[in-house]
């Protein structure tokens, strides 16, 4: 399986920020959309990845608030990246391996998504499952042999 697929699965809604953007604004649309990650993009350019993991960092450095801390100052600026045609299992062991739980989906420039550990974990189950039901069926229809 590609990623490719998983993007097609998963959909297009991308959720990004710029890095001048306050923390407080970043954290605000996460919550509001219920999601784990936006892409920092400026001059349309990728340059970045906020997770709730560099919020966390900043709100424990800051005593629990973000205060006037720019998406720039806590962004990666060098987040790992995977292409459309990267295979699901070199994704999932790149993201054990960088401890990492989201994946833009770059083809150069390109930005066709992001994937997380979970929409990895849900295409291989369903995948898993699939072919799990195709076996299935075809053992319960195995021709019997005939005694001789």
């Amino acid at each position: 399986m590609l990623v490719s697929e998983i993007l097609k699965l998963k959909g297009n809604t991308l959720y990004a920020v710029s890095p001048d953007s306050a923390l407080s604004d970043a954290v605000d649309t996460m919550a509001e959309k219920d999601i784990g990650s936006l892409v920092v993009i400026s001059q349309g350019d990728v340059v970045g990845m906020l997770t709730f993991r560099e919020i966390i960092k900043t709100l424990h450095k800051q005593g629990g608030v973000v205060g006037t801390v720019l998406v720039r100052a806590v962004m990666d600026d060098e987040p790992l990246i995977c292409t459309p045609s990267t295979d699901v299992n070199d994704v999932r062991r790149m993201m054990l391996e960088r401890h990492t739980r989201y994946l833009p989906v770059m083809d150069g420039k390109v930005l066709h998504g992001v994937i997380s550990f979970y929409d990895v974990a849900k295409a291989v189950f369903e995948a898993q499952n699939f072919e799990n039901k195709m076996l299935k069926a075809y053992i319960r229809d195995w021709p019997t042999e005939e005694q001789s």
